[in-house]
């Protein structure tokens, strides 16, 4: 992807402006709470109207129709923000597939079975037939991964995708992610510096309405520091702030 003076708003107030960068594999956005890093996801997959220029695949992003555009770029936010308390995992899953499709209703034999394989591969296959409410949320967030998998776009963007998990639950999309990184584009979004730092990509960092690159350093304490504002520090490999 390559973006080239890219301007953002959100309610009538400009969130970003002037933002240029361009990336191969993968990505991490990082920046202070409401410093615009969803803002620019929900942009990225087309999802929120902008100035400048969104390349993929040395097309304009806002000159492809929405379902191509679903078929490259697949967004998965930190929880479901809504959804019909009944339908099922399978079914929600499926929904997936609607971009190669006429209608809802046009689901064949090979859809349901690309359901079930990527329900496998993720370990949901137990709970297919259970209803999304009934998800904790680790299941939620897996589930939300096996609906962008099987849209089988080629950039996944995650935004918070730990931020409604608990440790054991952040290990286990972990290994996830680790393994979706082999086959896809991916864009990491977070406020977890450690869950940043042990992937170790670019870096792009939000903050006053801009944006800057880090093709390579942004972990080392010094950069950290700089860009947050406070101090951290570096045992072993293990970043953490400075609370003295």
């Amino acid at each position: 992807m390559t973006i080239s003076k890219l301007a953002l708003s959100y309610n009538d107030k400009n969130v970003l402006k002037d933002v240029s960068f361009s990336f191969e594999n993968h990505l991490c956005i990082l920046g202070s709470n409401g410093s615009g890093k969803s803002t620019l996801a929900k942009a990225l997959c087309g999802l929120l109207s902008y100035e400048g220029s969104i390349q993929i695949e040395e097309k304009e992003l806002s000159d492809i129709a929405s379902k191509q555009r679903a078929k490259l770029i697949s967004y998965i936010p930190s929880k479901m923000e809504s959804f019909e308390q009944f339908t099922t995992v399978e079914d929600f899953v499926l929904l997936g597939r609607y971009p190669y499709k006429e209608s809802f209703k046009d689901y064949c034999s090979e859809d349901k079975a690309l359901v079930y394989e990527i329900l496998e591969e993720l370990g949901l296959e137990e709970i297919k037939t259970n209803t999304l409410h009934e998800l904790s949320s680790g299941q939620q967030q897996l589930t939300l991964i096996a609906q962008a998998l099987v849209g089988q776009s080629k950039v996944l963007i995650f935004d918070e995708p730990t931020a409604n998990l608990d440790p054991k639950n952040t290990a286990l999309f972990v290994q996830e992610f680790k393994k979706l990184r082999q086959s896809y584009q991916t864009i990491l979004i977070s406020h977890d510096i450690q869950l940043a730092s042990y992937f170790n990509d670019p870096v792009l960092f939000i903050q006053d309405k801009t944006a800057k690159l880090f093709e390579t350093g942004f972990f080392e304490t010094k950069n950290l520091s700089q860009a947050y504002g406070i101090k951290f520090k570096n045992e072993n490999g293990i970043i953490g702030i400075r609370y003295d």
